[in-house]
């Protein structure tokens, strides 16, 4: 059996950008995660154990958000390697980071970037 669990609206402040000022300033980040896993036996078991333990994909995220990167797909990158290692049960993973009010030359809500492993 397949299942989905999202980890969804990870809220952080950040300090990623090409910009000079971006790595001074810092800004405001969401960051969504899908990950498809079996948790058919913790569902059974209402075992933490047995599952993906929101907590520390959330640590995760938090940790390589902490690293300055002068692009989110970098960022990116390195969460998806983080996730996929800390959970072998992990089969399926998507990472999408969103920048919000990027430094851009218009009126732009945000840009982002998605990293998956989904057909």
């Amino acid at each position: 059996m397949k299942n989905l669990i999202y980890v969804s609206g990870i809220k952080l402040y950040a300090f990623h950008g090409c910009l000079e000022e971006e790595t001074k300033i810092g800004g405001h980040y969401v960051v969504n995660i899908k990950i498809e896993t079996n948790f058919g036996n913790s569902a059974d078991l209402d075992d933490l154990t047995k599952t993906i333990d929101y907590v520390t994909v959330n640590q995760l995220v938090e940790s390589e958000m902490k690293i300055p990167s002068k692009l989110i797909e970098h960022v990116g990158k390195r969460i998806f390697t983080k996730i996929k290692a800390a959970f072998l049960s992990c089969t399926k993973l998507e990472v999408h980071i969103v920048k919000l009010s990027p430094p851009i030359n218009g009126d732009v809500d945000s840009v982002s970037i998605v990293i998956s492993d989904f057909e």
